[in-house]
């Protein structure tokens, strides 16, 4: 049979983790003519060991070498600065918290590593994500991965019809634990390597202490919901909703001894809200969303579609129309625990993942 990819070039986006790896091996065994890059991002002198960029380097190295793939290396740290973790900062100095693994496949993976993909000579590329694509009258759609555990569409909402022409995800119909397989049986250094967390690119830490030395504490007042005085706070960009660890809220506080969590924030007061239990204040049933974005044509509103306020949460059903303000509405079927101003909400229509918003607003 001839083999119809040997004339296309992909460039993968090799992190010198697991899963790109073995998307690259899959591209190989497809027929396509393969090379990848590797992109650092993030220009710290990491003396704690937080971001592993050198060691990962190191294995995307020997992954290519032993594929004998070419390994190109490109350093986009000032366009994820003014792309990404600038808003990230502005967000958190808000009070609000942002979403930079959103914002980072939009503006650097999707954008940046696309652009300078093209400029190498790539007709597509490739990153190791969990999602699949699919083209149904002449539209591009973004399906959810079929292993549900590592469904990542909800970190790629964002990309347009450009850049999901563009693309591939090998690893959109196989589970995590046949891609580590996989890698051992090949050999891949990367087989038991752990997957990286925390923020994109930056690397797994103590996010307090991070965040610190980019924003300026400002100490108000941890109330209960009647307003009682607790402790202190060091600023509300140190919080987020739904937080349980790190309030270090003894049992001298509260009638009972369940654990207390972050349920608001009162931005002109300086105020840090909690509550203990699963207290009603940690629920709401309608939000407003501001940036609204559709991964094809935007859909008749109202419409009755499933949504998800953060990653790995289950879809929720819900109805959104528009309201005054050309902003969404959003109303669930159930009330939703911790919806979190700043974060991304996600559409769904079964497995197609329609697009999404950001969260500015929830009431009961």
């Amino acid at each position: 049979m001839k083999n119809l990819n040997k004339n296309t070039k992909i460039i993968v986006g090799l992190s010198g983790g697991v899963d790109s790896s073995v998307a690259t091996l899959l591209l190989l065994k497809q027929g396509y003519q393969v090379e990848a890059l590797f992109m650092k991002n993030w220009e710290e002198d990491d003396k704690d060991g937080y971001c592993s960029a050198e060691q990962d380097l190191l294995d995307a190295q020997k992954v290519t070498d032993k594929l004998g793939v070419k390994l190109h290396t490109v350093n986009f740290s000032a366009e994820y600065w003014d792309d990404v973790f600038a808003h990230f900062l502005k967000e958190h100095k808000k009070g609000r918290t942002p979403n930079p693994d959103v914002l980072c496949n939009q503006k650097i993976k999707f954008r940046v590593f696309l652009d300078h993909a093209l400029s190498l000579g790539a007709d597509k590329i490739a990153t190791g994500h969990y999602a699949r694509i699919a083209k149904k009258n002449g539209a591009y759609q973004l399906k959810i991965g079929l292993d549900d555990n590592k469904d990542q569409s909800y970190f790629l909402h964002l990309l347009n019809q450009n850049q999901l022409s563009k693309s591939l995800f090998p690893l959109g119909e196989i589970n995590k634990i046949d891609v580590r397989n996989i890698a051992a049986e090949n050999g891949f250094v990367t087989a038991a390597k752990k997957d990286s967390t925390g923020i994109c690119f930056v690397g797994e830490r103590n996010f307090s202490e991070f965040l610190a030395t980019y924003l300026p504490k400002q100490q108000g007042d941890i109330v209960d919901e009647q307003g009682q005085f607790i402790k202190h706070h060091q600023g509300l960009a140190f919080y987020t909703i739904g937080q349980r660890k790190g309030l270090e809220i003894g049992g001298g506080f509260g009638k009972s001894g369940e654990p207390w969590f972050v349920a608001d924030k009162h931005i002109e007061r300086n105020e840090l809200v909690v509550v203990q239990g699963d207290h009603t204040l940690l629920y709401h049933q309608t939000l407003n969303t501001s940036k609204p974005h559709w991964i094809g044509t935007p859909p008749t509103l109202p419409l009755t579609c499933s949504a998800k306020i953060r990653y790995r949460q289950q879809s929720q059903s819900c109805m959104i129309s528009q309201n005054n303000n050309k902003q969404l509405k959003v109303v669930f079927k159930q009330p939703q625990r911790a919806i979190t101003l700043g974060q991304s909400i996600v559409f769904y229509d079964n497995e197609t993942c329609l697009g999404g918003a950001i969260i500015e607003y929830r009431s009961s």
